[in-house]
């Protein structure tokens, strides 16, 4: 097993989404020797959601050098596309092809139904749009003008053919379908050690049934929280307890089974054990937690990746 690559996702936001607040915490994220900065995507909730991922990746570009920026889960089924695979070439442009794209076709009714979309198509939606903007990136025509002439994706990606396509997955047809792209799949952040166990052996056997090479990379997202105070993290275990949504729990599974909060101690023993179960190659520490401010939470990640330096 080689070296662990650690992430994080962004983690604290005051009221709506501020260029400046978010790079900063990309910034202490580079500086703290982190390999990537993630942003999740979400709609129709407050001014919380974050309906634009890469949007606000392209302005983390600029004020960073080395972090690769990333998505856990940029939505293929409600765009066009082209115009998707154009919006990412430009943000590997941007930033000089450090851009992770993990893509996901979406759980939420209520957003299907806004965009005019039915649940049943969301993953023939998907694959085909993936589809369509892999052979784009690669610089084949996706069309001709009146005069026979190809039309071709410009710009290009900086990364060849295209950046690492990772797919987020929930649930098992979801997983049956990123087994049988031989993409990376990650998981969702409230499975627990056991059901990740058992969606990774599916994933690799689909694999292997489709004849497509090993896939090497194995991501896990964890909600991470490491304090030295025993009284500080219970309260946390109490507010995460609650802030989970009953669509993404498991029924009999409690916090200590799909978060680690706890003394450093504590974490290197729950994530060495991630290590030799799951074989894991990057682990992404989720943030924005309920009643985490952002000193504490630039605390808890220093001592992770002291932690992360014993794996």
């Amino acid at each position: 097993m080689g070296k662990i690559e650690v992430a994080v996702t962004a983690w604290t936001q005051s009221s709506g989404w501020y260029a400046d607040e978010l790079c900063q915490q990309a910034e202490i994220a580079e500086s703290m020797g982190f390999h990537s900065f993630w942003l999740p995507e979400s709609h129709f909730g407050d001014n919380r959601s974050i309906p634009s991922p890469l949007t606000l990746l392209a302005s983390v570009a600029g004020r960073t050098k080395k972090i690769i920026l990333a998505s856990t889960s940029y939505l293929l089924p409600i765009r066009h596309p082209l115009q998707a695979a154009e919006e990412v070439a430009v943000l590997d442009q941007l930033s000089n092809g450090r851009v992770i794209l993990g893509v996901g076709r979406g759980i939420q009714n209520r957003m299907f139904k806004a965009f005019d979309l039915q649940t049943k198509e969301k993953r023939k939606r998907f694959r085909a749009n993936l589809d369509i903007m892999r052979n784009a990136w690669l610089g084949k025509p996706i069309a001709e003008d009146d005069d026979g002439h190809p039309i071709c994706l410009a710009p290009l990606p900086v990364q060849k053919p295209h950046p690492p396509i990772w797919v987020a997955a929930f649930g098992p047809l979801a997983l049956k379908q990123a087994g049988s792209l031989g993409l990376p799949y990650l998981a969702s952040p409230a499975e627990t050690l056991t059901t990740l166990e058992g969606n990774y052996k599916h994933f690799n056997d689909v694999v292997v049934e489709a004849n497509l090479e090993p896939v090497e990379t194995t991501p896990v997202m964890r909600t991470i929280f490491i304090t030295k105070s025993k009284s500080v993290a219970q309260d946390i275990k109490n507010s995460l307890a609650l802030s989970v949504p009953h669509a993404m729990r498991e029924a009999n599974a409690n916090v200590d089974d799909w978060t680690i909060v706890g003394d450093k101690a504590h974490a290197l023993d729950k994530l060495s054990e991630y290590v030799e179960r799951l074989g894991i190659t990057h682990l992404i520490a989720r943030g924005r937690i309920p009643g985490v401010d952002n000193e504490a939470q630039v605390r808890s990640h220093e001592m992770l990746m002291e932690v992360a330096e014993r794996l």
